[in-house]
């Protein structure tokens, strides 16, 4: 090889050292591809750098549909209407009960009722006997406590001598005149009548005295 072989060969070398230096970075590391085409577009002051493109993540504000409004309306309508039959119904259930309290209370009062009527003619065999002076001894002992049992069940005796006479509650048997009345007036009581609370079970049976 001669010298001049010798000095082309080191001038190959260093260009072709100077050209590695170009392609490594500070940190002694290669550039990539991608890198050295950034920077030769950036030197290029004819080209405009290119806009970053947007951020997929970045949720945009969403628009209000056209028919939220009629839908809300529409939905409160529903709970309107739903409300109002909530409402009819309890009413409803309330007049339920009372009517079954009432009815309840009804069939209770008129079987007591039927038992309490079927006791009646005994408990007229206890006015007579004391109207006789016959009750007395054993005897008057289970008359009272027959009497307090049927008063504890809401059977109430009326029908006096002297009281005024009121056609819903005396069945007048007898009439006569006098002087000493200025209304019509019961004079004799044939037969007590008898209420269970506001009903009547029987009528009492008088006489009726009216005024001359």
């Amino acid at each position: 090889m001669s010298a001049t072989d010798d000095e082309n060969d080191g001038q190959a070398t260093e260009r072709v050292v100077i050209r590695d230096r170009r392609k490594i970075d500070p940190k002694g590391e290669k550039a990539s591809g991608t890198a050295a085409v950034g920077a030769h577009r950036a030197a290029d002051p004819e080209e405009a750098p290119a806009e970053p493109e947007a951020d997929a993540t970045v949720a945009e504000p969403e628009e209000t549909k056209p028919g939220l409004g009629a839908e809300l309306e529409a939905l409160r309508n529903d709970l309107e209407e739903r409300t109002h039959d909530l409402q009819r119904v309890t009413a409803e259930y309330a007049n339920y009960r009372k009517r079954v309290d009432r009815d309840r209370g009804a069939a209770a009062e008129q079987t007591t009722g039927s038992v309490l009527t079927a006791l009646l003619p005994v408990l007229d065999d206890i006015d007579r006997a004391r109207e006789h002076g016959d009750l007395v001894g054993p005897f008057a002992s289970v008359a009272d406590s027959l009497i307090a049992a049927t008063g504890k069940l809401g059977l109430a005796a009326f029908g006096e001598k002297g009281d005024a006479f009121d056609p819903n509650r005396h069945e007048a048997v007898a009439h006569q005149t006098s002087p000493d009345v200025t209304e019509p007036t019961c004079v004799e009581v044939m037969r007590r009548g008898y209420t269970l609370g506001e009903r009547l079970l029987r009528p009492a049976l008088v006489a009726v005295a009216d005024p001359e």
